[in-house]
């Protein structure tokens, strides 16, 4: 399985960062691998302090389950199925996460935190489709 490169994951880092900043807006930006596991982060000033844990949580759902992790919310209430069922507690079913994908792999994920729940799901998706192309 392909995993990013941590050039990659700062160049998608750095999109989201560049827009935060262009808007004057906090926000944590997670970037991990193929697996879930923390490649690159930034967490911009005044940026609250859950959404540090919220961001990496974000990308590790979207990482693990290769689709964005408000999907994965979003079957779980419809179907009544338990985030805890997943046997993991930084599965999320928060919109901001998004599997990041490279020549047709996904190679990893990114989850942003701290905007509003639509907010934070444009940047994200902004961040993957520039390091998609």
């Amino acid at each position: 399985m392909p995993d990013i490169t941590h050039r990659d994951a700062q160049r998608a880092l750095s999109v989201a960062q560049t827009e935060l900043e262009r808007l004057e807006l906090s926000a944590a930006v997670a970037v991990v691998d193929s697996h879930g596991e923390l490649v690159a982060f930034v967490r911009t000033d005044g940026c609250p302090l859950p959404s540090i844990a919220n961001a990496i949580n974000k990308a590790y759902t979207a990482a693990r389950e290769r689709r964005p992790s408000r999907e994965i919310g979003d079957a779980s209430r419809r179907d009544q199925f338990p985030m805890t069922n997943f046997g993991d507690l930084r599965y999320t079913g928060w919109g901001g996460g998004v599997p990041l994908v490279i020549g047709g792999d996904v190679v990893g994920a990114i989850g942003i935190s701290g905007l509003p729940e639509a907010d934070d799901m444009k940047l994200a998706a902004d961040a993957a489709t520039a390091l998609a192309s």
